[in-house]
């Protein structure tokens, strides 16, 4: 059996890893990139507080001992399920199984403006181009004597207040409060303004509400602004516009507020579902094909305790993937029941010892120091490679001994410029 797997996230990953070395089943895995990304810690990235190749692992050094899995660089354009492949950059390649794994997408909800002035995050690339921009504002803010341009440079809009929005706003006010300071201090950052923009009444709107509550409480205690019930319209590079008219001056945007599914070409548009999420059944394959299947952030399955789909997380793909290589190895009459996500709970991190963790069974909602200590272990485990999880380590660490870390460097060949 030739299985294709498109996407090497951790639904991706995970399946590959399951099947290798698998008797009677050849598989090839395809990313754009070489190497896996830690997307829970691109916020941390994107803050100076760790370097991207800690949170990146080679995928040919997963594989170094398999004799039945193969990587290929490559994009997919198209699917031709009545042939049985796919069309990629470089070519046409054949399956007998296809496995689509790729993920989801940054969602600027067909905002134009918005698109191409703000930073999205959903890449180590796009974390590391945020860094050089929040560095390189800085630094140009030192050369402006205008008082409304340098208020306007130092003001940063964080747009989504989800788990990435959060953890982001959380280290940036952290930043603002131990390390800037010191390395600016011509420039008052008393009067730097950090922004969480969210359209509902809460914050971490998938977490209980003491969960949510305790996360907004913890963002206000650090100095962040938390804007509830408030929609971004439009964004110029200079300013901006909210739903109810009132406008916001910052030069950095970050937009964290949604994401979409890649769909490739070739697929049957009844299909596609809210979110821009492909259609499964609950042994994740494709409604309309025999042999085509999604997991992880792409697949849209409906089940009795998830109508609307599961939630867009790393555990969901991951336990997918767990599933479909049961099925693919051992055959699906083994699995007729179908797929069933167990939630062993959800948690954030705001900060410096504040985080916020929910245990569904027994129901249990914790914050602070215990929740943090909890958060930071799990993310460990979950890191790729154990030379990754020294450095994290170590880093983390240094940053809780010194309040400081010593990543803040720009590389021009990843920044991408924005208007002012």
């Amino acid at each position: 059996m030739k299985v294709v797997i498109v996407g090497a996230g951790f639904g991706g990953l995970k399946l590959a890893r399951k099947l290798n070395n698998k008797k009677g089943i050849e598989v090839v895995l395809i990313d754009r990139f070489n190497y896996h990304q830690f997307q829970p810690l691109f916020y941390q990235v994107a803050t100076s507080g760790l370097d991207a190749s800690n949170i990146s692992f080679p995928l040919r050094k997963v594989f170094q001992k398999s004799k039945n899995v193969r990587i290929r660089l490559d994009t997919l354009q198209q699917i031709v399920p009545a042939e049985n492949k796919i069309i990629t950059n470089t070519g046409d390649i054949s399956y007998e199984v296809l496995v689509l794994a790729m993920g989801a997408d940054t969602n600027f909800f067909n905002n134009q403006n918005i698109s191409e002035n703000s930073f999205p995050m959903k890449s180590t690339v796009e974390a590391l181009q945020i860094r050089h921009r929040l560095i390189q504002t800085l630094e140009d803010a030192l050369t402006i004597t205008d008082k409304d341009i340098l208020q306007r440079m130092m003001n940063i809009v964080v747009v989504g207040g989800g788990p990435t929005g959060v953890e982001l706003s959380g280290a940036l006010a952290e930043m603002k409060k131990y390390v800037l300071p010191k390395d600016y201090p011509e420039l008052d950052f008393s009067k730097m303004n950090i922004y969480l923009v969210e359209g509902t009444g809460k914050t971490l709107g998938t977490m209980s509400e003491k969960s949510s509550n305790r996360s907004k409480q913890y963002l206000e205690k650090l100095g962040v602004q938390v804007l509830l019930h408030q929609l971004v319209k439009d964004y110029d590079g200079q300013n901006v516009v909210l739903q109810d008219g009132n406008t916001l001056q910052a030069a950095t945007l970050i937009w964290a507020a949604g994401i979409k599914g890649n769909i490739p070409g070739g697929i049957d548009k009844s299909l596609i579902a809210r979110g821009n999420r492909l259609v499964v059944d609950r042994m994740c394959r494709l409604t309309a094909y025999n042999n085509i299947y999604s997991i992880g952030d792409l697949a849209y399955m409906t089940t009795p305790k998830y109508p609307n789909g599961h939630p867009q997380v790393a555990p969901v793909a991951i336990q997918q993937a767990i599933f479909l290589a049961k099925n693919l190895t051992r055959g699906v009459a083994l699995h007729f029941s179908g797929f069933e996500y167990k939630d062993k709970g959800s948690m954030a991190t705001v900060g410096r010892n504040l985080a916020v963790v929910d245990v569904p069974r027994p129901p249990i909602h914790f914050g602070g120091f215990i929740a943090w200590m909890i958060w930071m272990g799990l993310h460990l485990m979950l890191i790729l490679g154990v030379k990754n999880r020294f450095f994290v380590f170590s880093n983390w660490l240094y940053n809780y001994i010194t309040y400081d870390q010593n990543l803040r460097l720009i590389f021009t060949e990843f920044y991408r410029p924005k208007k002012k």
